[in-house]
């Protein structure tokens, strides 16, 4: 028998979020079509956009996403969570608000932009909602965040692996618990930020993948909505040429329209 430690590290990499692997190195450009003469003089001007990761997402897997942000005018930074997410995603909220006053005060911008992963959609969220957020975030972009949660979370009770295998995050991320009652609870969409949603059918972690929309207005994208052919997991989300035009998009206030054939 594991000892309950490495049980639960086990478990986790199997089931929950973000492994640090499959990272891939983005030379120069995205392929996933370059940005026009006329997105490179908006992106100049923009918001600075942290790029917030998931349960286990250690920096350097954000490594792929962030350039081809960089290559297209944005300015950067990848935001880790505390302890890789394991902890209370409400801790990991504080210390993003902490992250993003200092983003802030090194660019002088007012309000930065959010693309999060998986539970670092919950994090921003929570950051968004409860902590102030709402005056210091222009754009907001979750990449299968289980907003409603997910079963995975909840079948490793059925599978006689306990609750979660004692890890907290994934507690929360269960569907029903008491974090997301607060999280959901009133309106899903608070203040003027630009609220949106990114989802894909093949997400072997968000189930049921609709579980990654939320209410009030947000703009929910389905990745085959536009491209039905297109497949993409969970960790995709990050790695994906047609889900970053989507971002690209979404981060200038372009209508959305995905490119299928991105790389």
């Amino acid at each position: 028998m594991l000892p309950r430690t490495i049980l639960a590290a086990t478990v986790v990499v199997a089931a929950l979020l973000v492994p640090a692997t499959a990272v891939h190195a983005v030379p120069g450009r995205s392929s996933a079509a370059p940005a026009a003469a006329s997105d490179e003089l908006f992106t100049a001007a923009a918001n600075p956009v942290i790029v917030v990761g998931g349960l286990m997402g250690v920096g350097i897997a954000y490594g792929p996403i962030a350039a081809r942000l960089r290559a297209d005018g944005f300015r950067v930074s990848i935001y880790q969570l505390p302890g890789l997410g394991f902890g209370d995603i409400r801790e990991s909220a504080r210390a993003l608000r902490g992250f993003v006053d200092q983003v802030r005060a090194r660019t002088g911008a007012a309000r930065v932009d959010i693309v999060a992963h998986s539970e670092g959609g919950l994090v921003s969220r929570w950051y968004v909602k409860f902590l102030g957020g709402v005056d210091a975030v222009g754009r907001y972009v979750s990449l299968g965040s289980p907003q409603q949660g997910t079963y995975v979370a909840n079948i490793l009770n059925v599978v006689g692996l306990g609750n979660c295998a004692g890890v907290l995050a994934c507690q929360q991320m269960a569907i029903g618990s008491d974090f997301l009652a607060s999280l959901n609870g009133g309106d899903d969409t608070p203040g003027a930020v630009r609220w949106h949603t990114i989802r894909t059918r093949q997400d072997e972690l968000v189930r049921p993948v609709d579980n990654a929309e939320l209410a009030d207005g947000a703009a929910n994208v389905l990745i085959q909505g536009f491209c039905p052919l297109r497949v993409v997991g969970h960790l995709g989300l990050v790695l994906d040429g047609t889900t970053y035009t989507v971002v690209r998009q979404v981060l200038t206030d372009r209508p959305v329209n995905p490119h299928c054939h991105a790389l």
